[in-house]
């Protein structure tokens, strides 16, 4: 196998040979060929051999046989989170870049292991993947430290890192930690590595500490190979969600909630945000047709009304989807605008800023496509017949089509006048593609078939086979997420509905597992209120991007798609990962008022912060909160889309 290597630093900010800090470091391999399901498992143990006691990092290193790898720590670095990109942009995050490097760039990246959904990291190389994991944090029973494993006993003691460098050519795991060379509070929030503190790893005198490792060395065609590692990785330290509330009291609380106190009358629409001071509401209405507002909350409510038999909220759903349909198109060119404000149709919504030109956002137009052929889909099936929603997404499907470029790809934005692609280059369009083939299904119009195709192949061999999908919201620069794909398997999900293709299937199941690199497999110990108080579980919850460092819900919009995939292809990993999401669905909501420290019973918001990352709410004495103290409609609307329509109670 690879020569593993152990190195440590101390106050010293350069990490030297063990001898040179007192210490000894020695490897066993135990078990194991290196295989993607049978790594080779290896014990290591560090000791002090000094009289006086160690404080600093020790690491614990892999090297790499060959140049220029693409690194994977998955939630944290795809590839090289865009390294080869222009750097000067808005939102900031980690990017690698061999020396000398700008900021935010840099060779070598080091984190808290809970930066990472999974604790493992990963290079494709030469045609091999190679990669290190071990377990996340330590903890501590009868006086005694170890690392933890699922089912040890003790309390949590500290976490470990992870890091990787394209200079050296390797990947690392350390006891400690660093984030270095620079901490990401958000994307707009960072600093430089900081002195070693609470993150320092302490040998008493003669104190030795031993662990295991797993080392993957497999051959490999393309990126997308890391998937096997990934799913031996979750088998190894999978702990289940906590159990949260039965499915139909979940979706009766949110919808509740989200109807009774999010529901404008005089603008047919739903609040974007809505605060709590001591049970008076307060709205900010965040106008938007969908993404964070709008359709995203009028369909899933609308699936909410008729899973509980509720009329007053399937006449908001209608009101809010009608006025869309009724008031949103852009005379100069059929698409839908994408925000109304101030009773004005428009595309200024709150990321207009972030936009690199102004036109229609292909991420909200596609998007508000989709969710309006779902309403349609839903209604008939319920005896109710809306022809006018669907000559309004078929009016403007005939201008993406016209939009794609010669790749097959459609616009990241559209022209305010003509439709026509402005700029490309993204996941965002994926959603025009994802409304066309469900609008194909639904009408059984397959003229475009042939089309689609094409753009399903590219978006697939452009962004899903080298497992860095960017591109998708538009408040993060075109960098690294979880969320672009969810659009990509929609549309394979409804390209294989309408072909029966088994490739389409096999695709769909990449970009779902591309989605599980972001989908934590354990639950993190969490040290920051509210969520370390109530027993709040990370696994099923997925880090939304590689520049946003928290948990949103989105990922559980897709529910259904697994299901459809599963029912399909038997996949038990698969089947273990939609159960985990539809779990950790139902524990995000009050189950009583100010559970979370805000609201009322059924009220949610968008962020769970999992990690030290985006910690910008705080208490009124100033701690900093792991939660936003709002209820987000948005964001509850996900979770409704996760457990209406899904049979995995």
């Amino acid at each position: 196998m690879r020569e593993l290597r152990l190195d440590a630093r101390g106050r010293d900010e350069a990490y030297r040979p063990l001898e040179e800090m007192g210490l000894r470091g020695q490897w066993t391999a135990l078990s194991g060929g290196g295989a993607a399901d049978d790594p080779i498992i290896c014990r290591v143990r560090v000791k002090n051999e000094t009289d006086a006691p160690f404080s600093g990092v020790v690491r614990l290193r892999l090297p790499l046989e060959s140049a220029e790898p693409r690194f994977f720590l998955p939630g944290f670095m795809y590839g090289t989170n865009r390294g080869d990109a222009p750097l000067v942009v808005d939102s900031q995050t980690p990017r690698l870049r061999h020396a000398p490097a700008d900021f935010p760039a840099s060779p070598w990246w080091l984190t808290r292991a809970d930066r990472l959904s999974h604790p493992v990291a990963l290079a494709f190389a030469g045609g091999r993947v190679a990669g290190l994991c071990a377990s996340p944090y330590f903890v501590k029973a009868g006086g005694k430290r170890r690392a933890w494993m699922p089912g040890a006993a003790g309390d949590f003691d500290q976490y470990a890192g992870f890091g990787c460098d394209i200079d050296a050519g390797e990947v690392c795991y350390t006891l400690g930690y660093e984030n270095a060379p620079w901490f990401f509070l958000d994307s707009h929030n960072y600093s430089p590595r900081s002195p070693l503190g609470d993150n320092a790893f302490v040998l008493a005198a003669g104190e030795a500490f031993e662990f295991e490792a797993a080392v993957f060395d497999y051959p490999a065609g393309a990126e997308r190979a890391i998937d096997g590692a990934i799913r031996w990785v979750y088998g190894r330290f999978h702990q289940p969600p906590r159990e949260g509330l039965p499915t139909q009291t979940v979706v009766s609380d949110i919808a509740g909630a989200v109807s009774g106190a999010a529901w404008l009358e005089d603008s047919s629409a739903y609040a974007g945000f809505v605060f709590d001071w001591q049970h008076e509401n307060e709205v900010r209405r965040l106008p938007s047709i969908t993404w964070t507002n709008g359709l995203s909350v009028a369909v899933p409510m609308l699936q909410a009304a008729h899973r509980l038999g509720r009329e007053d909220m399937r006449a908001q759903a209608l009101a809010c989807i009608g006025h869309i349909v009724e008031t949103s198109v852009n005379p100069k060119n059929g698409l839908p605008f994408t925000a109304e404000v101030d009773g004005a149709w428009g595309n200024r919504g709150w990321w207009y800023d972030k936009q690199p030109v102004p036109g229609h956002a292909g991420y909200l137009v596609g998007q508000a496509l989709y969710y309006i052929l779902k309403a349609y889909e839903l209604e008939k099936g319920h005896g109710a017949e809306h022809p006018d929603w669907l000559a309004y997404v078929e009016r403007a499907l005939e201008v993406t089509e016209r939009s794609r470029n010669g790749d097959g790809e459609y616009p990241y934005i559209f022209s305010e006048n003509s439709g026509a692609g402005l700029c490309y280059d993204s996941m965002s369009g994926a959603w025009c593609l994802a409304a066309a083939a469900y609008c194909a299904f639904l009408t059984g119009d397959r003229s475009r078939l042939g089309a689609l195709l094409q753009s399903e192949a590219h978006y697939h061999a452009a962004y899903v086979v080298p497992m860095a999908c960017y591109g998708g919201p538009l408040d993060i620069d075109k960098q690294v997420d979880s969320e672009g794909v969810l659009a990509y398997i929609r549309a394979a999900r409804w390209l294989h509905a309408l072909t029966g293709d088994a490739d389409l299937l096999r695709r769909m199941g990449e970009a779902i597992e591309y989605e599980f690199t972001f989908k934590f497999c354990y639950n993190s110990p969490i040290q920051v209120p509210p969520l370390s108080k109530v027993g709040w579980s990370s696994c099923g919850g997925s880090i939304t991007s590689v520049t946003n460092p928290h948990i949103h819900p989105m990922s559980s919009s897709v529910v259904d798609e697994l299901a459809y995939y599963v029912e399909r292809n038997g996949d038990e990993y698969v089947r273990s990962r939609l159960l985990d999401t539809v779990r950790w669905s139902r524990q995000l909501s009050n189950t009583f008022d100010g559970e979370y420290d805000y609201g009322r019973r059924g009220w949610m918001s968008e962020r769970f912060c999992h990690c030290q990352g985006l910690l910008t709410e705080h208490y009124p004495d100033g701690a900093p909160a792991s939660t936003w103290f709002a209820l987000m409609p948005w964001a509850c609307g996900c979770v409704l889309e996760a457990l209406c329509g899904s049979v995995w109670e």
